[in-house]
């Protein structure tokens, strides 16, 4: 009989690893957020939340995504500790900053909406992956999905998806049935990375 292998130790990431993951996720959803914007959709979470408010009020959804997650950054110190909270504040701020930077570095002509919700879905969902994975939020909804996996241990994607209904549904007045359906399916993409990659105990290298 083979003898089994020990279970791998977990090595903590140091704080160049932290803050590069964080960049790259920042960088993903801001890049998701500017092609649900040039197709006119809305997606869940605090990002479905500033998308939807930028039809409204014509701010950068990117700085309406930092202004809506304020509260939650003392909630996120607090419940998840203060260099959680910290790291939150400053992916918030990345994401702010490299969203407004976002129309100057790429100029879209056309985009198919059914393809921005897809992948503009799933990068947003890979950029909440990756700042997860490296001891940070990114507000609202998400970081109340990360404490109760934490505390709780309730998958994070199915958490999320919960209050990804009731944003979308608050979506119907501005947007059209077709808008609302690839809505729908781009927060189903986000949603999608999360429960097959973001399950407690799958990753141990934090």
């Amino acid at each position: 009989m083979h003898t089994p292998l020990p279970a791998p130790v977990p090595s903590p990431h140091n704080l160049a690893e932290d803050g590069y993951a964080v960049i790259i996720g920042c960088a993903f959803i801001a890049m998701g957020l500017m092609l649900l914007k040039q197709a006119n959709l809305v997606t869940g979470g605090m990002a479905g939340i500033a998308l939807l408010l930028s039809y409204v009020v014509h701010y950068p959804p990117a700085t309406l995504f930092l202004l809506i997650n304020i509260p939650f950054f003392l909630f996120a110190g607090k419940a998840m500790g203060l260099a959680f909270g910290v790291k939150t504040l400053f992916a918030n701020l990345a994401i702010m900053a490299m969203g407004l930077m976002m129309p100057w570095l790429i100029e879209l002509a056309r985009i198919s909406p059914l393809f921005a919700a897809l992948f503009g879905g799933s990068i947003i969902g890979f950029g909440i992956l990756a700042i997860a994975r490296h001891g940070a939020g990114v507000g609202g909804l998400g970081v109340v999905a990360l404490i109760l996996q934490k505390q709780r241990g309730w998958n994070a994607g199915r958490t999320q998806m919960a209050g990804d209904a009731l944003i979308l549904l608050s979506s119907l007045p501005v947007l059209s049935l077709e808008r609302f359906g690839l809505s729908i399916l781009s927060a189903a993409a986000i949603n999608a990375v999360l429960i097959v990659n973001h399950r407690p105990g799958r990753y141990v290298g934090y």
